[in-house]
């Protein structure tokens, strides 16, 4: 891997990442295909078109879910779903810790029981490791715990030293499986996350352990679990200046524009969120001057597109009143074109920070962006 920062404006940074799949220009939306395929009938070829740099999919889910020992028969995630850019695989570390009911938590892993049948797993950190190394990704996330962002000091702290110990365990089975011969990606890079819940001491002094290790790339996990932009905000401030400038960073699970605009300026590379495909499916459709809920009667008999100038593939072609028809009707290409226009907003929103980056513009970008999506949903 290389990583090298083309430009900064402030804290922000616009950066490339070569990689064995292809070089990824930051920052970047990771769009968002758990089990290998985006919600919403999107297809790879449609991937390709709206933009994708960067396809996350999710260990966890793929292993309870075909498996992913089928998946390395087939050459890896890659070949499996015809997808010839970088994939980041989820450890599966979120998923795992938010089947509270389902799981116990011991120093040597987690023991839980599938959502999908109830048979037990047990997954830890060589586990995550071999799973991932199976699909083959371009990138592969530590297993670590994800506390709620309220919880304890003591928890907090017992819970990040726990993480930190699983990193030390995940780093050292990736170099084992990345000397295998049967390995599928022998190149597959290491991202640890940087975990302390919204207590910003922790997050600190986490965030200097996890430097020493010298891994690929550095996440910021366990925010956008329950605490205010606010305080998320004040976390990425104190905590970031604190990893290594000179690898990528990522804030997982996150989020909406305004959420990616506000990290971008505080020195974020990688985001991902399930809300353009979710809310897409959903009728609710992003665009520069606010969200639009296609479900509203006022759309009926409206001829223009989701939003003047947009060159996706529901823009190109359909109005707002015939989306509207199909959603209504619960025809599926309905919810396809709303997921294909919010992908391509993300992407093409990226596209512009990169730009405004490079121009060091990027404040002034981000004030105009934000006060032209103010206008709230409709």
């Amino acid at each position: 891997m290389e990583y090298k920062i083309i430009a900064k404006d402030g804290r922000a940074k616009r950066a490339e990442m070569k990689t064995v799949h292809g070089t990824i220009k930051t920052p970047v939306f990771m769009n968002v295909g758990t089990v290998g395929a985006i919600k919403g009938a999107v297809s790879t070829d449609d991937l390709r078109e709206i933009k994708t740099q960067v396809e996350l999919s999710n260990t966890y889910h793929l292993h309870v879910r075909t498996g992913d020992k089928l998946i390395k028969e087939f050459g890896g995630l890659h070949k499996f779903m015809n997808w010839d850019r970088p994939i980041l695989t989820d450890s599966g570390g979120f998923q795992v810790f938010s089947l509270s009911g389902l799981r116990k938590i011991k120093e040597e892993g987690v023991y839980f029981n599938s959502h999908i049948d109830g048979h037990k797993i047990f997954m830890g950190p060589e586990e995550s490791m071999q799973i991932q190394s199976n699909l083959g990704s371009t990138i592969a996330m530590a297993f670590d715990e994800c506390a709620p962002a309220l919880s304890s000091r003591d928890y907090v702290e017992k819970s990040v030293a726990r993480t930190t110990r699983w990193l030390e365990r995940c780093k050292k089975e990736m170099a084992r499986l990345n000397q295998l011969p049967d390995t599928v990606n022998k190149e597959q890079l290491l991202f640890g996350i940087n975990q302390g819940g919204i207590i910003p001491d922790i997050r600190i002094a986490h965030a200097k352990t996890i430097s020493e290790m010298d891994l690929d790339g550095y996440a910021v996990g366990g925010l956008a679990v329950g605490e205010s932009h606010e305080e998320m905000y004040h976390i990425l401030d104190e905590t970031v200046p604190h990893l290594p400038e000179n690898k990528p960073t990522y804030l997982m699970g996150v989020g909406t524009p305004a959420n990616i605009l506000e990290g971008v300026a505080r020195g974020i590379d990688f985001f991902d969120c399930v809300y353009p495909s979710r809310n897409g499916r959903h009728g609710h459709v992003y665009t520069n001057h606010g969200k639009l809920n296609l479900f509203n009667a006022k759309y009926e008999l409206d001829s223009k597109p989701i939003e003047e100038g947009c060159q996706c593939p529901a823009c190109r072609s359909y109005s707002r009143s015939y989306i509207r028809h199909l959603l209504k009707a619960k025809e599926m290409l309905g919810m396809r074109l709303c997921v294909l226009h919010n992908l391509y907003f993300y992407n093409t929103m990226m596209e512009e920070i990169r730009e405004a980056i490079e121009n060091h513009c990027y404040d002034q970008y981000k004030a105009r962006k934000l006060e032209g999506m103010a206008a709230g949903s409709k």
